[in-house]
């Protein structure tokens, strides 16, 4: 926060000093502290090793806070507080009071799921759904289940595993009347639209289904094996084949799911996503080696924690049916202090690790790519473009996720014709309506850093113009396309305009390629990260493109005007008025004498010109 934030700061919060004044007494003992808002309302609460250091570190003079942090503190009309025996005391109480309270300052999740059933619907010949919610009616529903992920894999696997129709035909009114489906060709349905299955069979292959879903696969296969086997000694081979039938497709569609790594049979894998604007977490939940439930998570408003630090413990607090182990990509505060609540929680160990190698990264890497396609479905944005704008971020060192990048490039030929050219991409993608032109006017030499220098103050000049929509916003980052003394030399004009913004250069290499990402004093290495190397890239090949395009553009027509002035009575500034006011040499072109002479020429001129250029 600037000095300037700090007065707004006292401004909006008159009850500072006496907040001050009341902490200065605060014990030093660990616990929990509850802020209030003037209505005494719990806003955000939290814990700590240090109750007295930890609450003067929102109230101090001088606090350099996070925005969400101060809009908090700006709230803050008084708090309570709980001394705890331990810092693990004060974890199990933070995580209680959050659930109980649910503050608006706090992290809240807010998930993509709510209660989903199995439908066997009450029909002769039932049909096995997935649903979200439970109708009036006489039908079977199993469940509810926390996650769509799962009721939805179950109806799938079930209705495969044993046939079951999933068109939209009414039985037995449908019954051979019409051909059957490419399903029954391709042995994923037993074909009812025939006719030839009777209900007493068929609804004896819905119970075996509902035994299915609710016993699990394992009980299922053990149950069909002794039927095939009485089939078999009884002569009946067609049954015991069928019987042999399913339990082979109960047991592929169970090895599709399999983990590979053994270690993480039960295992909770989490994955994070953020774009700048929507915050994802990803929890994709394996039970027996096999691939259980999914559930994505969005945020609602976050304090100074981050997400995965208050996730973790909210997420599982006093739940009873924890994995063993919990995967994580990156590590979080109190990792042993949550293993041992966890731990004491199931009564077993759980173990919260963030894998180095092997199956575990995998595993992490999908839970991550979960939560970006869950943010590129909301933002309609590709998985890969939000990935490269995240790990574009991460390589720069910068807190928040750049969504909004601008890059800039000097062209000329030789000492004429110098422009320069503007491209925004928006999470990842190229803003086209936002691409921007400028001709340098104040630099007559040739001289890049000075050109770049005139562009970049110009351009930040016009930052919150209220006439030009894009202009107006504020990017989170600006490329040059060129090194260190490019960034050198724009960095005070950045520094003075908008400090707020990231500025770094773009290095090629010998065949014109992106090579590095240039600060003020070295170079940063993109090329271990695939994504953002081809972000980058594609910057750079945008830029170059668009500024090249502009200044052969106007080569072209100071190259056309020059050839006017071999007209009698035409010289270098009567060229260039004309090239203005007809804007092509297409419309120059297509003037009637008349039209020439309104431009602002003699009609002896515009009789002379319009005879020029039609070569008469």
């Amino acid at each position: 926060m600037s000095g300037t934030d700090h007065l707004i700061l006292e401004e909006q919060n008159t009850r500072l000093p006496y907040l001050r004044e009341k902490t200065a007494q605060l014990t030093t003992s660990p616990g929990v502290y509850l802020m209030k808002n003037a209505q005494g309302g719990i806003i955000y609460i939290g814990k700590a090793k240090n109750l007295h250091n930890r609450v003067s570190s929102y109230f101090r003079l001088g606090a350099d806070h996070l925005p969400k942090v101060a809009r908090m503190v700006s709230h803050v009309h008084d708090y309570d507080f709980i001394v705890t025996g331990s810092e693990y005391e004060a974890l199990l109480l933070e995580c209680s009071l959050i659930k109980q309270h649910k503050p608006h300052y706090n992290i809240l999740l807010k998930d993509d799921k709510g209660y989903h059933y199995i439908k066997v619907s009450a029909e002769p010949y039932p049909r096995i759904t997935a649903e979200k919610q439970k109708a009036d009616d006489k039908s079977l529903y199993i469940g509810p289940y926390t996650g769509g992920f799962v009721t939805r894999s179950t109806v799938e696997e079930v209705n495969t595993v044993f046939q079951l129709p999933t068109c939209n035909r009414k039985f037995p009114e449908s019954f051979r009347k019409g051909r059957p489906c490419l399903n029954y060709h391709i042995r994923r349905c037993m074909g009812v639209c025939q006719g030839k299955i009777p209900q007493n069979r068929y609804n004896e292959l819905i119970q075996q289904a509902v035994t299915y879903i609710r016993s699990g696969s394992s009980a299922s296969v053990e149950r069909m094996t002794q039927e095939m086997e009485r089939a078999a000694e009884n002569l009946d081979f067609e049954r015991a084949a069928q019987l042999r039938d399913r339990i082979r497709a109960i047991q592929k569609a169970g090895e599709s799911q399999k983990i590979i790594d053994n270690n993480f049979r039960d295992a909770d894998v989490i994955g994070t996503a953020d774009n700048g604007d929507d915050l994802c977490i990803s929890v994709i939940m394996y039970r027996e080696g096999r691939l259980w439930d999914k559930q994505n998570f969005h945020y609602q408003e976050e304090a100074e924690e981050s997400a995965l630090d208050a996730f973790v413990p909210q997420f599982y607090h006093g739940r009873t049916d924890l994995p063993k182990v919990i995967l994580l990509e990156s590590e979080i505060r109190e990792m042993d202090l949550l293993a041992e609540m966890f731990s004491q929680q199931m009564g077993r160990k759980v173990k919260i690790t963030v894998p180095q190698r092997g199956g575990g990264i995998e595993l992490t890497r999908m839970a991550k790519e979960n939560a970006v396609e869950y943010i590129a479905v909301h933002s309609n944005r590709t998985g890969k473009e939000l990935l490269a704008v995240e790990a574009l971020g991460k390589i720069l060192g910068m807190e928040h996720v750049p969504k909004y990048i601008e890059s800039y490039d000097i062209s000329n030929l030789a000492s004429e014709s110098m422009v320069a050219g503007m491209v925004v991409f928006e999470n990842g993608r190229p803003l086209k309506k936002a691409y921007k032109r400028f001709s340098i006017k104040q630099q007559e030499g040739q001289n890049d850093y000075a050109c770049m220098q005139e562009v970049i103050r110009r351009r930040l000049s016009h930052l919150n113009d209220p006439d030009d929509p894009y202009f107006a916003r504020t990017p989170d980052l600006i490329l040059l396309d060129g090194g260190t003394g490019h960034v050198n030399a724009v960095a005070p004009i950045v520094q003075e305009l908008a400090p707020q913004i990231a500025l770094f250069g773009m290095v090629k290499d010998s065949k014109h390629r992106t090579r590095a990402i240039a600060t003020g004093g070295g170079e940063i290495s993109v090329s271990g990260t695939q994504s953002a190397f081809q972000l980058l890239t594609r910057i750079q090949d945008e830029v170059h493109r668009y500024s090249v395009a502009y200044m052969h553009k106007k080569h072209r027509k100071r190259t056309f005007a020059s050839e006017l002035t071999q007209v009698e009575g035409i010289g270098d500034k009567l060229a260039q008025k004309l090239m203005l006011h007809f804007k092509t040499r297409d419309a120059l072109l297509a003037a009637a004498p008349e039209e020439l002479h309104a431009a602002g020429i003699s009609e002896k001129i515009a009789a002379r010109l319009y005879a020029f250029l039609h070569g008469e």
